[in-house]
């Protein structure tokens, strides 16, 4: 939500003179008014919504974001990112923001967290988190309580939350496999690693991975799925024993985080044995192993993106009562290689 002061700062001027030229009041020179207009048509400016966030700034609002931990998964480094600069934008209309993390080893942690928000006043909340079904209770009744939930990065379906920001998972998964199956050309004995079962986007990645090779692929042999927790040490631990164990496996696809501890093992096995691994997100170390050669190829998902547009949202809701206009925010599928890194 674009400020008079930010325009002011883009035009130069001061802001009383970006006040007088959108309110038409007093004398501003022509090339300064047009160049002042233009600006706050390209960045959307409406002195209605101005008004309402004045009335914000008197009153105040308390927005809640809660995600996994980026001391598990890198690319939440990246969400949070996303999100902080969408909270600084929004303190300019005392609109406060409160980050916390919910603990991947306990499926439980986050309806605690949601408590203790909603206990400390905050007005609508962002959640990535687990698919439990009593998250999914505990969301409808803060609907009902008047308190919109946005889901961002995966989803709680039928839960009653305002609408989901991210990842389109079928055509995530059908596209770590379109792309497996042109890098082994068609052949391959594939393993896969995911977080956890309980997280829809890990799961459902899965779903469009193996129904595109039910589909298109028949070629590719699916020989293990173990589950890792997002945990580096786990993964690295679970690769070494899967290439050990069935060593004809010759593609990897990892379908969340630990990705870095999945690559540390494969790096320790001769060029000629590392399988052919497929994963999404491109934080540093992702970087480094595509780089490397490690990596074949990531899906990225415009994390930014995921950390911004909830709160857009829930502030539209809460401060200007306008509905999201649509449901699904799907993120696009970037394909990022060694050579556009």
């Amino acid at each position: 939500m674009v400020t008079i002061k930010q325009i002011a700062q883009i035009a130069g001027v001061s802001r009383g003179t970006v006040d007088r030229v959108l309110n038409n009041r007093g004398s501003v020179r022509p090339e300064t008014a047009r160049r002042i207009r233009e600006i706050a048509e390209t960045l959307d400016y409406s002195p209605s919504k101005a008004g309402l966030g004045l009335s914000v700034l008197k009153h105040g609002i308390k927005l809640g974001y809660i995600l996994f931990s980026p001391e598990n998964n890198p690319y939440f480094v990246q969400v949070e990112q996303g999100l902080r600069k969408k909270a600084a934008e929004l303190k300019d209309y005392g609109c406060s923001v409160d980050i916390r993390y919910v603990d991947f080893t306990d499926d439980t942690h986050q309806d605690r967290v949601i408590d203790s928000m909603v206990e400390d006043g905050v007005e609508g909340i962002a959640l990535c988190g687990f698919n439990n079904p009593s998250t999914a209770r505990k969301i409808r009744k803060l609907a009902e309580a008047g308190i919109p939930v946005v889901t961002t990065n995966t989803d709680i379906p039928d839960s009653g939350r305002l609408a989901y920001v991210g990842s389109h998972y079928e055509s995530a998964g059908r596209t770590a496999a379109r792309l497996m199956d042109l890098i082994t050309g068609g052949r391959a004995e594939l393993g896969i690693i995911l977080g956890s079962w309980h997280i829809l986007c890990h799961s459902s990645r899965i779903d469009g991975f193996r129904n595109y090779i039910l589909e298109k692929a028949p070629g590719l042999n699916i020989r293990e799925c173990v589950e890792t927790r997002d945990d580096d040490f786990l993964t690295f631990s679970a690769v070494q024993t899967m290439l050990k164990e069935t060593p004809e496996i010759n593609g990897l696809f990892l379908a969340s985080a630990g990705v870095y501890g999945a690559c540390r093992a494969v790096s320790m096995l001769p060029p000629e044995r590392r399988p052919k691994i497929i994963c999404y997100d491109c934080p540093p170390t992702t970087q480094e192993m595509l780089n490397r050669g490690i990596i074949a190829a990531t899906i990225c998902q415009e994390p930014d993106y995921q950390g911004s547009k909830p709160l857009d949202i829930l502030f539209q809701r809460l401060c200007m009562n306008e509905m999201p206009s649509r449901e699904y925010y799907y993120t696009k599928n970037e394909i990022i290689v060694s050579e556009n890194v």
